[in-house]
This record gives structure tokens, sequence and C-alpha cells, in this order.
């Protein structure tokens, strides 16, 4: 799959205060330099959870965790089948983990840079001194006669490094044979190497307090242009009831802080699918009464599932569940309580190619009576979190286990990785969807694999007529 430009792509690293900066200086007065990320580069940071989730997958396939403790961590989502994502350490990428749903399994895909973080103890193989120019410099596959060793767990398939005699990491690759094989031959490709783009890598320990602090000025005037742009869209517009449409993720958390220091305290408009996880909820509750807002909520879980009882499960590409369960009572609510009214909503240009597109201002076809603005248009998901942690604001426990958006348990927009994380987490809440599914699957015919294999999640035709942010 094609990577997509939705903005440019601003991640840059500090080398002295070893953290990530959206600024051509750090905030101490060094230089940064570029982290060659896949684009649209919306890199966002790894949680405690998250770094122990790349450091299992590591560690049970090399012998040893990838991410150094205390070190700062991104993780990068990159276009694929299903979720792969580039895992930025030490200011470049060292690697990805790359999920494949039918074995319900995730696979490391190491960057030679990685040596630099750890040391491995399986799936590695080790060529003489007169073959690593051939392999470092030219990307040339590693050949049986320049092994000097190739350790016991390699099988063919598997990823490994390479390593030179003096332990240093010169190339990555993918095994041609299992080690078994490799000792028995007298020639032929033992690896077959794979070239990435170089990546610097310099290891250091940092907090995320450090990286708000490297990140100051740049907080500073992503700030002051959201307030502007908030106060000549209100003072252009005085007849209209200003609020915020909050969904109880990062976005329309960070766009409440800056509306609040735009024009004070505001309505929350929460949109209740009657979908959302036990957590969002717990959220919405608790930044009202942190900020002491008044929360006005639309209840969409009655025609969510009059609709699905006639045209089953919403899916990506027929997504009549945002239309229904958002929209529609969103619509309702503001007629009734206002007339009309203007929204400030968490949208951003790198979320994806319509948002990258949309007006910043602008009216959804579907709620006319709704003048939306999106303040943080655009940041990135890093101004984002980094804002918030400058805040200390509330935000939703979700993104601390693996979520990177906050939306219904069931959205069929999610990649399976999340969909059997969210499976094996809350058990009944996932039950209570299958069950629906079930019930569907049997009345229309369909095989098991429908459900089994996630092919709800997507209609042979269809059409996705509803982008909205709640």
């Amino acid at each position: 799959m094609r990577p997509s430009y939705l903005g440019k792509i601003l991640l840059r690293w500090c080398d002295h205060c070893h953290t990530p900066v959206l600024a051509r200086t750090c905030a101490c007065g060094a230089e940064t330099r570029e982290v060659p990320v896949t684009p649209p580069g919306d890199a966002r940071p790894a949680f405690p959870d998250d770094i122990a989730l790349v450091n299992r997958i590591y560690e049970e396939h090399f012998g040893a965790p990838l991410i150094p403790e205390g070190h700062l961590a991104l993780l990068n989502k990159v276009p694929d089948n299903d979720r792969m994502e580039e895992v930025v350490a030490g200011g470049g990428i060292v690697g990805i983990i790359r999920y494949f749903p039918d074995r319900k399994e995730w696979e490391p895909v190491p960057r030679p840079e990685a040596g630099l973080l750890f040391t491995p103890t399986k799936r590695f193989v080790v060529v003489s001194d007169d073959a690593v120019p051939f392999i470092r410099d030219q990307g040339m596959s590693v050949l049986r006669p320049g092994v000097i060793a190739i350790e016991d767990h390699v099988r063919a398939g598997d990823e490994v490094l390479i390593l030179a005699p003096d332990g240093k990491c010169i190339g990555v690759g993918r095994a041609k044979v299992d080690a078994e094989t490799a000792r028995a031959m007298e020639k032929g490709q033992i690896v077959r190497t794979r070239r990435n783009i170089a990546s610097t890598v310099v290891p250091g320990a940092a907090t995320w307090e450090d990286a708000v602090k490297a990140n100051a000025g740049v907080l500073e005037r992503a700030e002051g242009e959201a307030v502007l742009f908030i106060r000549e869209v209100a003072g252009r517009n005085p007849g209209l009831q200003p609020n915020i449409s909050y969904s109880g993720g990062k976005d329309s958390l960070a766009t409440l802080l800056v509306v609040l220091k735009a024009i004070g305290n505001v309505p929350l408009l929460f949109a209740d699918t009657g979908l959302e996880f036990p957590e969002t909820y717990a959220n919405v509750d608790e930044v009202a009464k942190k900020y002491g807002l008044e929360v006005l909520r639309t209840d969409g879980i009655t025609t969510f599932w009059e609709t699905f009882s006639r045209q089953g499960p919403p899916a990506v590409n027929a997504r009549w569940c945002c239309k229904v369960c958002k929209l529609t009572p969103v619509a309702k609510l503001i007629r009734e309580k206002w007339g009309e009214c203007l929204s400030f909503i968490g949208q951003r240009r790198y979320e994806s190619a319509a948002r990258a597109q949309s007006e910043r201002v602008w009216r959804n076809s579907n709620v006319r009576v709704q003048l939306s603005a999106a303040p943080i248009h655009n940041w990135t998901a890093l101004h984002v979190w980094l804002y918030i942690m400058q805040e200390q604001a509330p935000y939703n426990v979700l993104y601390r286990h693996h979520l990177d958006r906050i939306g219904c348990f069931m959205c069929p927009s999610s990649d399976m990785a999340l969909i059997h994380m969210i499976a094996d987490e809350y058990p009944e809440l996932w039950q209570s969807w299958t069950e629906k599914l079930e019930t569907y699957r049997q009345s229309a015919g369909l095989p098991e694999a429908w459900i089994t294999d996630g092919k709800w999640r997507l209609r042979e035709e269809g059409k996705d007529d509803a982008d909205s942010h709640y």
C-alpha cells in the first residue's frame, strides 16, 4: 500500500535532550534532525503498555527487548493490509511490528540500527570480515561461504540480524533456510538482505516532561494560533451558541483546552452512540467535572439496532452508523436546543485524506444547523499529546492500552489487531457484539468466516457516506 502525504512531516529529534521535537531548533538551543518516518508521519508517543508490547515481540523472536528502559519511543502507523507500525527510538527508526490476523501473531521487522539498542541472543547470523563490506555497503545477500556462525533458532522465513565478527549489526534480512540446513550447505543463499533508508540513532534516556520542555515554543505558537482562530470564528458568528464536540478522545480534549483559553466555558456536545467503551463514558464525566462544563448528550443506540436489523452491521465502506448514531441525533438536539450552533471539533488533517482536504470551517451536509470549526486542524498527534501533557489534562485511559483512536468499541474501521485485543480484554462486551453478528449471519445464510475473519467489516457494495468527528 502506498504511503499518503496528508501534510508536511514535522517530526525531528534533539540528540542533546533525547526527545522528539516539532521544530528545527529545540528549546535547549540545539539544532534538531529529521526522523525519516513513512508518510503520513503522524507518530504518537509509545506508552508503557506499547513499549511492553514491542519489547515482548522482539524478546520472543530475538531473545532481548528492543527499547531500553528510560528511553522515549514513538509509534508511527504505516499503510498495510492490517496493522504495521514503525518504532522510533533514539531519533531513528529501529524496527517495525506487523500483525497477521490469520495467525493472531505479531512479527518483528528490525532495522540495522536496532543493534545500537539491543544485543540479540536468538535469530542472528555472523559473517566473516571480508563479507562485511559487501553486505553492509552494497546490500548483498548472505552466502554460505561468508557465514561464520548461525544461531540455532533460525528457521526459513525468519527475520534475522546480520552481525560482523565484533558483534556489530551490519544488516537485516529474511532467512532462506534454517540453521541446520545452512550448516550443511557449501554454497547458496542463507539470508536475503533487506535494504532500508538509513536512520541515525543516538541512544539516551529522557522523560515526556523533558519532551514537553523541548517543545515549549512549538506548543506556545500552536496554542496561540488556535486561540486566535477560535476567537475570530466566534466573533464572526455572534448569533451561534459555541460548544465543543467532545468524543472522549485526545483530539477533542486538546480542542476543549484551547477553546477554554480562547472564549471560556462552553457546553460539551457528546454524541452517545451507546456503543462506547466504559472508559470513554468515565472520561466524559471526569472532564466535565474538572472544568465545570455542562454535557449535552444525544442517544443513538435505539436507531442503531433498528438499522442493524434491516441492513446488517456497518462496514468500512458503508458506515451508516455515523449518520444514524451521531449526525442525525446531533442535528435533532441542536434544533431543539439552539436552532443553530457553532461547534469546535477536534478534526486534524493528518487523520485521513478526506480531512486533509477539508475546509477548516464547514457545514456537514447531514447537519446543516451546525457550523463546524477545527482549531487544531494542522496539529500532528504529537502536538496533541505534548499539549495534553503540558496542561496535565485528564485523557482517556484507553490510550495507555494500545488504542490510537477512540470510538465505538466495535468500529468497523478498526484493524484486526485492535479487534483481537478488544475481544481479549473486553470479553463480555465483544461477546454481546458477536451474538448480534451471529443472529444476522444465520438469517442471511453467511459462512462462519464472515465473523471469525472480520469480513463483516467490509461490504462488497457500499458507500462511505459520513465522515464525522464528535
